[in-house]
């Protein structure tokens, strides 16, 4: 697999606190990231606005509301949302 765009989420480099692992897969809004917590020692899912987007207010609030509604979620067929944020002028969330 060819690494996505992001030279700041390569192998071994770190977003907040989570350690990028490898590249999880691409879409229509963003790129996906395996990371590793390193405060509390368990791998997550990174979500990466690319920086294009994160001019558009449309996209910001797409991508805001899907975190807000997948925080109001509690069920074990649905992942958990544990942190977001914005690295570099890129907004991205931890799942």
């Amino acid at each position: 697999m060819n690494f996505p765009k992001f030279p700041l989420l390569n192998p071994g480099s770190k977003f907040g606190s989570f350690e990028i692992v490898a590249p999880i897969g691409a879409g229509g809004m963003g790129e996906v990231f395996r990371a590793r917590d390193s405060r509390l020692g368990r791998d997550v899912a990174i979500k990466v606005l690319p920086k294009e987007f994160s001019s558009s207010p449309e996209r910001l609030r797409r991508f805001e509301q899907e975190a807000r509604t997948l925080a109001s979620l509690n069920h074990p067929n649905i992942l958990v949302i544990y942190e977001t944020g914005v690295q570099e002028g890129q907004p991205a969330g931890a799942f």
